[in-house]
């Protein structure tokens, strides 16, 4: 990776830090689509009877298999499961004991450095294309944003009923982060105009 790539892809990363930032801080994008539990205490006590200490992924209602479940009782199961979901709740837990605790400056050093590595692979993957246009180098970097906003975004959506309007918010502010930091890179990173040039003839 060339120095002027690297600065690029740091610059980028810093870029879409500060829209992160605004968007979840300053505009109701971060909050959007979610909701906190009414009535909360006799949930949160039956969760902590439930589950105890441990952390973990849930899905419930559950199928309620064995660990090595046959095939026929897995299809058996997924047949009664229509059942299931229309007699009870239905959701995607991330589920932490009592005890955890929330560090606000770490948590936001930990989004700084991931926005950092995805800011210099975009970088790294505008570096090898032929774009000469800001507008095009600026638009090839929104696309990988795009893609990677769509990659987990509509997968919950799809597979785990995460909310419309909360996949529309974090996918539209993922790839609007992108799009920052491509506009950022397109104005520093030189387009290859020799190569282009000797490619389009």
């Amino acid at each position: 990776m060339s120095p002027r790539t690297l600065v690029a892809g740091i610059l980028g990363g810093v870029t879409m830090f500060v829209w992160m930032f605004i968007a979840h801080m300053v505009l109701p994008l971060g909050e959007a689509g979610v909701k906190e539990i009414p009535d909360e205490p006799p949930v949160l006590n039956a969760m902590k009877a439930s589950m105890g200490p441990g952390s973990g992924v849930y899905v419930f209602p559950g199928t309620g298999l064995p660990p090595n479940a046959t095939s026929e009782q897995k299809s058996a199961a997924m047949r009664d499961y229509n059942g299931k979901l229309a007699a009870s709740p239905s959701g995607f837990l991330v589920y932490h004991g009592p005890g955890a605790t929330f560090s606000f400056t770490k948590t936001l050093g930990i989004e700084f450095a991931l926005e950092i590595v995805e800011a210099l692979l975009a970088a790294w993957l505008l570096s090898m294309t032929l774009l000469t246009g800001i507008l095009a180098r600026a638009g090839f970097v929104s696309v990988v944003g795009v893609i990677a906003a769509i990659a987990t975004n509509v997968s919950y959506w799809n597979w785990y009923g995460f909310s419309g309007t909360y996949t529309a918010a974090y996918v539209f502010t993922q790839a609007a982060g992108f799009l920052c930091a491509g506009v950022v890179m397109a104005a520093i990173m030189r387009a290859k105009t020799g190569i282009a040039a000797r490619v389009a003839a």
